[in-house]
């Protein structure tokens, strides 16, 4: 089966500076991408080798990871606007 990978880096390439800042100089940051990270690997192993596990099961665990994506996303935005205001 063809599995969609969706690193945080991938899914966001313009950010890939701001995401390693935060990742080292942010906790809540940090946290959220390791379970964003434990929790895309979960998605894509059962995808990838095609585990029986219901079907709500896996949707509840995507919805979940899109949560986690959005609320990083919004993360970076702040901090991209505050490094911008910085410059001014």
């Amino acid at each position: 089966m063809q599995v969609e990978h969706h690193e945080l880096q991938q899914e966001f390439p313009e950010m890939k500076d701001a995401i390693e800042i935060l990742k080292a100089g942010n906790a809540h940051f940090a946290k959220l991408y390791a379970t964003y990270n434990r929790l895309t690997g979960k998605v894509e192993d059962l995808e990838e080798h095609d585990m029986p596990v219901a079907d709500f099961t896996i949707e509840d665990m995507k919805k979940q990871r899109v949560r986690l994506k959005d609320e990083l996303y919004h993360l970076l935005l702040a901090f991209r606007a505050g490094q911008q205001s910085a410059k001014a």
